[in-house]
């Protein structure tokens, strides 16, 4: 029928891993959903994803997590040094592993297979997003359609759209990805190094003898790949041994950034949010971003005049938070006074010594519990 309608609970721009993981969870909620996509191609992004407790619980009801070819890698214990205190802070729980580490390009394919399978991916779809409303119709490879919610899963693109509006904390960063080997084993231990230039992670990369790592180095100086190596290798050589780098590193503009609420779209990811990859859990809060999502769908009829808003009210705040802290940490460290030595200090120690507040950041880290609680 040439005038047939299509009508559909969701429709989601963007096949990317959180758009794509989104999709799943709503058809597991028996919703229909629809997603479209520009390109036609598996993300060939070589970054890891630090993937904690609570992601991993929503991968594995997804039916996702055992379906990865490498082996994710356990973070079970979490480093950190910094300029200004002799003493580590040390991160670890005794009850379950603090987070693993696995290829965003394995579970983007694992994803993407399963839309495909089901068939609900339209790919090489590129919108004008002005015409693509709720309960409007929408030609799509020559098919009409209706949908109910709109979702936004563009990643930090969405920024340059002027019809989407943004509050943007341009910190001229970038990060710099790379990967290592080494003759001593990581022992499943993550480190974050502050530095005056900016922070360095280091994270155990998917591997069976636990001899390679992975590193995300953040800074707006200038840098190049023999200054990352230099000081890669002055904080963990000695625990790590022999360091062989592969050759190339991978670069990354960091922009941090808000989404305003629009009552026409439901932003997940790094579309509502993107913020420093410091505290690594960019990618965490886009999973929690589809929990509550799922979750108001147990609340609120699909329909509600306020399920939009309700939904960015829920999410925005501990997005907010997020920012505010890994922005604050960041100009902390690169500007060096007199008052953000003691304040830095303070905060470290009392991390250090009050084991409650300790046991709060790693609930937090874990996603065990929620900021706005």
């Amino acid at each position: 029928m040439k005038n047939k309608i299509y009508k559909y609970d969701f429709l989601i721009i963007g096949a990317g891993l959180i758009g794509a993981l989104a999709a799943l969870a709503l058809v597991k909620k028996k919703f229909t959903v629809l997603v479209i996509d520009k390109k036609n191609s598996i993300n060939k992004d070589k970054r890891t994803l630090a993937v904690n407790a609570n992601s991993v619980d929503f991968l594995k009801k997804l039916g996702v997590w055992n379906k990865l070819k490498i082996k994710p890698q356990p973070i079970n214990k979490i480093v950190i040094q910094d300029n200004y205190n002799t003493q580590d802070l040390v991160f670890e729980n005794d009850k379950e592993t603090m987070g693993n580490v696995i290829f965003n390009k394995d579970m983007h394919k694992i994803a993407i297979d399963k839309l495909e399978k089901l068939k609900i991916l339209v790919s090489g779809i590129n919108f004008d997003i002005r015409d693509v409303l709720p309960n409007k119709k929408l030609i799509i490879n020559k098919k009409n359609y209706i949908f109910k919610k709109v979702v936004v899963s563009v990643g930090k693109n969405i920024i340059s759209d002027k019809n989407h509006s943004s509050v943007i904390f341009d910190q001229q960063h970038h990060s710099y990805v790379g990967f290592f080997k080494h003759s001593l084993s990581h022992k499943n231990i993550a480190y974050e190094f502050f530095t005056h230039e900016g922070p360095l992670a280091i994270l155990p990369s998917p591997n069976h003898d636990k001899k390679t790592s992975t590193f995300i180095y953040s800074s707006k100086e200038k840098t190049n790949k023999s200054k990352i190596q230099k000081l890669i290798f002055e904080k963990i050589s000695e625990s790590h041994g022999k360091l062989t780098f592969d050759s190339f590193i991978y670069k990354y503009p960091i922009t941090p950034h808000i989404l305003k609420n629009n009552k026409n779209y439901i932003y997940i990811g790094d579309s509502l949010k993107s913020i420093h990859p410091v505290a690594g859990q960019g990618w965490n809060l886009g999973v929690k971003d589809i929990q509550t999502l799922c979750n108001l769908l147990d609340q609120y009829s699909i329909e509600s005049k306020n399920f939009n808003s309700a939904y960015y009210s829920r999410r925005i705040i501990e997005s907010v938070i997020y920012l505010s802290f890994t922005s604050v940490l960041n100009y902390l460290y690169e500007n060096k006074s007199s008052l953000n030595t003691q304040i830095i200090k303070l905060g470290f120690n009392s991390l250090v010594n009050l084991k409650f507040i300790r046991d709060l950041f790693i609930k937090q880290a874990m996603g065990r519990s929620n900021l706005t609680d």
